[in-house]
């Protein structure tokens, strides 16, 4: 007799969280491709370092989104 009280996610916290993801991946890349493209005043370069900046920015942000956005109901165990 378990019952399933699982919150059914709006519309509102969906663009609310997705959006805050977006930041949190696009604004480290776009100010580390301007500022090295700056610096150097090479394109490449530019788009290398910034490819790299995306990459991390995608891991943190997974990881933020495993601890902060998702449930875990503690009374469920799975063995």
């Amino acid at each position: 007799m378990t019952e399933n009280s699982t919150k059914k996610i709006t519309t509102k916290d969906l663009i609310a969280k997705g959006s805050l993801i977006a930041l949190i991946i696009s604004i480290p890349t776009l100010i580390v491709f301007f500022g090295v493209w700056t610096m150097t005043t090479d394109l490449i370069i530019g788009a290398i370092a910034g490819l790299i900046t995306n990459f991390i920015a995608l891991g943190i942000s997974f990881k933020i989104v495993n601890k902060k956005f998702t449930k875990k109901s503690k009374n469920n165990f799975e063995l």
